[in-house]
């Protein structure tokens, strides 16, 4: 695997509402949050671009709408923000993909000639995924370092419910075996780019 000298690391929502478990229920992959770390710290010893994506959700009781404590980055992320020697973006966005966020992540990939992008954070089947799916749709080389994201069981239509485990494992079927995303791991991101 090669990683671009320039390629984009995506840190998708990695936000302390999703601490709450009450809201969100049972999550997997407790060792994500150490590998989102990991992967800051290879990028910003590299000189490598770091995105950085929050959500500020629109639902009034959502533990990531704005002016709640919950909005604000994690600790681990939030002490790493503007230490790199790379660029660093800030998008905010309210929907899943990160495309669709303020400002335009695509001219900004095109303006800073970037075709690669690595993605890791919360959730890995909903913002993670969709933002992987449409940069591979919009023809960037597209990597999700699995192990680097986690999600939440989830009840979807005749009351089918889904652990977090299985529902994270049918999203890396989904963009690998798809096509829109290489899913690899941390381990193997951190050997390419170190």
């Amino acid at each position: 695997m090669e990683i671009a000298e320039n390629a984009a690391l995506i840190v998708v929502d990695v936000q302390k509402g999703f601490d709450e478990a009450d809201f969100w229920g049972p999550r997997n992959n407790p060792g994500a949050d150490e590998a989102i770390a990991s992967l800051i710290d290879v990028w910003q010893a590299t000189g490598r671009p770091v995105v950085f994506v929050r959500h500020d959700s629109e639902r009034p009781q959502s533990p990531l709408r704005p002016g709640y404590v919950g909005n604000d980055f994690k600790e681990y992320v939030e002490e790493r923000r503007g230490t790199g020697a790379g660029k660093e973006l800030l998008i905010t966005k309210t929907v899943n993909s990160a495309f669709y966020g303020t400002p335009d992540l695509a001219a900004w990939l095109r303006a800073e000639g970037i075709s690669q992008l690595v993605l890791a954070g919360i959730q890995t089947n909903m913002c993670v995924e969709t933002t992987a799916r449409m940069g591979g749709n919009l023809g960037y080389d597209v990597l999700v370092a699995f192990d680097a994201t986690y999600t939440f069981d989830l009840t979807g239509p005749f009351d089918w419910r889904r652990g977090a485990d299985e529902l994270a494992r049918a999203s890396a079927v989904s963009l690998h075996g798809g096509g829109f995303a290489r899913v690899v791991t941390t381990e193997e991101i951190v050997a390419a780019a170190s």
